[in-house]
């Protein structure tokens, strides 16, 4: 019989081939006047912060490609790009 896995041991099999080129852009330009800053909690890798000034870093390395913070972005002007990566690119699940 097997044993499910925590998500913790099921994450910690995750692997990320880093693809020179974003797949999503946040233009922090228009994050400014955000009222939510929804991305900040909403995407599941943690992977928007938001700074002491108010502006918000990210960084797609370790990106689950969910699209949540795409989804959950409150501007209208598409403060978010998003894409797949490039082929062979991006996250594996490699649950054993």
């Amino acid at each position: 019989m097997a044993v499910a896995m925590t998500l913790d041991e099921a994450l910690a099999t995750t692997r990320f081939r880093i693809h020179e080129r974003p797949h999503i852009i946040v233009h922090a330009e228009a994050c400014g006047d955000c009222p939510t800053r929804a991305c900040t909690y909403v995407c599941p890798a943690g992977l928007f912060v938001l700074l002491g000034d108010g502006r918000i870093l990210f960084n797609y390395e370790h990106c689950f490609e969910c699209g949540t913070c795409y989804v959950a972005c409150d501007k209208p002007d598409g403060a978010i790009e998003w894409s797949y990566p490039a082929g062979g690119f991006g996250v594996a699940f490699t649950y054993s």
